[in-house]
């Protein structure tokens, strides 16, 4: 078994590591599971390779108020001119993101963007959460085949429409049985039966569902052919165990797929002038290596909106493209004491997430605090995504503490402590 486990994890990464010659290929045929001890889950199909996502800063235009059209268009033009801005534009073009992964050198901020499995509680990276969560779930079926096949059915398969009708489908089939015990008809389902193989057949982790339940493969003379044909037939084992097919019904039709959370990483470091320098992977990014070679097309085009009178709709589409750019972010806060706290977010987040999580790391979490991002600009909306407000790819903010509300707690007799949590503190690390 640990044999079959480990042969079972090689085969995932082995497809992971992407495309390869095939000399021959055979059709994929399932794997028969018996019920309660499977012997070979079907292995899931080979997904495409995720492609390297790349990243290029955005390139800001400052906006300059009260100056006239010309002198506003002049300096966009000296700024599209500028040697120094040409040359980033086409080192990053030419080299990728950043020249130092290429040459092998580690100098991002964050080495990656990382996600906690649920099965493991495994803090596992983005390019390698999914196969972990392939392989969490495989091995489930060692202890709770049900269960692994139910989970295989909604996180292998990516077609929301497709998972539906054929939980739906196999529901159905499971009904039949329960409503009539008697038909023996029921207990048998055609796998070259045209629903069955539309609706369910080609769906991972399907076969494996209905052995585990009690279903075996076997071949049947069928009148009037002459060639027999496959069927599942379910176990006489199982003829009287209605209820607990209808639970698995329930099950199936009721599970999510497994969706790894993400891991925040959460760092405190010691006070430091390289607070707001940052160097970011690609995965904090949603960019193509394509999209990144129009970078500096769209950077023209925006100079241009800069010099002309733009609708509501147009900024409106704009700000949706800007929004789409980000994933993540990575956040820091300086504390009054100048320690300062990281944080990986959804770019999507509300400022509310955020609010919440500083209030999280506090030895009181009631201290009254108000956050002041990049220019001063301080947080006050707590319903707006973060990349709404401009705290993408990555920024530094500022922790203030309430004035007025700390001057009506120390009139009202009460102390106060805006300390952040010894055990956040006794790890406290460097910039560097």
């Amino acid at each position: 078994m640990k044999k079959f486990f480990g042969d079972l994890k090689r085969d995932l990464k082995f497809k992971n590591a992407g495309p390869g010659h095939v000399v021959t290929e055979e059709a994929r045929k399932p794997t028969e599971i018996k019920a309660k001890a499977p012997e070979k889950p079907r292995r899931p199909a080979e997904e495409t390779q995720m492609a390297a996502a790349a990243a290029l800063s955005r390139l800001e235009i400052k906006q300059q108020k009260g100056r006239p059209t010309s002198g506003r268009r002049n300096d966009a033009k000296n700024e599209l001119t500028d040697p120094a801005v040409t040359s980033e534009v086409q080192t990053i073009n030419n080299q990728g993101p950043n020249s130092s992964q290429k040459e092998g050198r580690s100098s991002f901020t964050v080495d990656a963007v990382y996600f906690i499995c649920p099965l493991t509680n495994a803090s596992v990276s983005k390019c390698a959460r999914e196969v972990h969560i392939k392989e969490a779930i495989l091995m489930k079926f060692a202890d709770d085949p049900i269960q692994a096949s139910i989970l295989m059915i909604h996180t292998f398969n990516k077609d929301k429409e497709k998972i539906k009708t054929a939980c739906e489908t196999l529901g159905r089939y499971i009904d039949n049985i329960c409503n009539n015990p008697n038909e023996e008809k029921y207990r048998k389902i055609k796998l070259q039966n045209k629903v069955f193989q539309e609706r369910i057949s080609e769906l991972e982790g399907t076969h494996e569902f209905l052995q585990s339940i009690g279903f075996e493969r076997k071949k049947i003379h069928v009148a009037g052919q002459e060639n027999e044909e496959d069927f599942y037939v379910l176990n006489e084992d199982f003829l009287t165990r209605y209820e607990e097919l209808r639970q698995y019904k329930d099950e199936l039709l009721n599970a999510e797929p497994v969706t790894a959370q993400l891991d925040r990483r959460v760092k405190i470091f010691r006070p430091s002038a390289l607070a707001a320098k940052f160097e970011l992977p690609n995965d904090f990014y949603n960019l193509t290596a394509e999209e990144i070679k129009r970078e500096q097309l769209m950077r023209s085009e925006t100079v241009e909106r800069t010099t002309m009178l733009r609708t509501k709709a147009m900024r409106e589409r704009d700000e949706q493209r800007e929004l789409k750019k980000y994933n993540y972010t990575l956040l820091r806060v300086r504390f009054p004491d100048g320690y300062i706290l990281q944080a990986t977010f959804y770019a999507r987040e509300k400022v509310l997430a955020l609010r919440e999580f500083v209030h999280g790391v506090l030895e009181n979490d009631c201290a009254p605090f108000e956050l002041v991002g990049p220019g001063g600009r301080k947080l006050k909306d707590d319903s707006v995504m973060l990349a709404e407000v401009g705290l993408v790819p990555a920024a530094l903010l500022t922790l203030t503490w309430d004035a007025e509300v700390l001057l009506d707690l120390q009139a009202a007799g009460h102390s106060f402590t805006g300390t952040i949590k010894q055990e956040l503190l006794s790890n406290v690390q460097t910039l560097i």
